[in-house]
């Protein structure tokens, strides 16, 4: 896809991955329409984006989906691509996990994900172009301890990415998943020091996830590369 004027729909863009790949895809010429829960993180970066527009909203709202392709619909004329980011990581143990905040982590992690690409996929497809990126995760393809709930969510991603490639093939929609692993973002601020990985095994930034993302949206239209797992260096898989 060739970037220049195109326009993105990025969830979760006010911190980490997704703030990374908006300041980067308007480097590279999209126009951005951002959304987020916080209004005065959005703002402050949607002032620095030229073109760029926000929403701010939760995605575990159902409606929030139809209302963000409407927008970029009314703001820009246009919607390319979509990159379905937001999400949060819980964890713990059988005996110490959250179950409320488990759940809310499947509706935001699965089920918003899923209202946002049907949403926009019933945008894209009658009009024969597009691009839908899911974040994904490690955790996507590998499972640990004290995840399994976020092992879940991912694992679902996965699935539901990998079905819609197929349904979509030929259509002229493209549909592929970021493959994160361990990255220097909020997922992981309220870990405990037991928790936290060996520091010698390092971390992406998440700048690094956003060269990923704009390397899947810059493919020649012949080309999908359907999944992209990117992890620090040092990190054994």
């Amino acid at each position: 896809m060739e970037l220049e004027g195109k326009v993105i729909l990025i969830t979760g863009a006010n911190s980490g991955i997704g703030k990374a790949s908006a300041e980067l895809l308007a480097e590279a010429g999209m126009k951005c329409l951002l959304t987020a829960r916080d209004e005065k993180k959005l703002d402050r970066l949607t002032e620095r984006l030229p073109g760029a527009k926000a929403v701010v909203g939760d995605m575990i709202d159902p409606a929030l989906p139809q209302r963000l392709v409407d927008t970029a619909l009314e703001k820009f004329g246009r919607l390319d691509a979509v990159f379905n980011n937001a999400g949060v990581m819980n964890i713990g143990s059988i005996e110490e996990a959250d179950l409320e905040a488990l759940c809310s982590m499947v509706r935001l992690n699965f089920e918003a994900v899923v209202r946002m690409s049907y949403v926009a996929l019933r945008h894209m497809k009658p009009q024969g172009n597009g691009f839908l990126i899911n974040t994904s995760s490690l955790a996507g393809l590998k499972t640990f301890p004290h995840l399994g709930a976020y092992n879940g969510t991912k694992f679902a991603v996965e699935a539901l990415t990998d079905a819609l490639r197929m349904e979509l093939a030929g259509s002229g929609v493209k549909v592929a998943v970021v493959e994160p692993g361990r990255t220097n973002t909020h997922l992981f601020d309220h870990w405990t020091e037991d928790q936290k990985f060996d520091p010698a095994q390092g971390m992406l930034e998440p700048e690094d996830v956003a060269r990923c993302v704009r390397f899947i949206l810059e493919q020649p239209e012949q080309v999908l590369i359907p999944r992209l797992l990117v992890v620090p260096a040092r990190q054994p898989r």
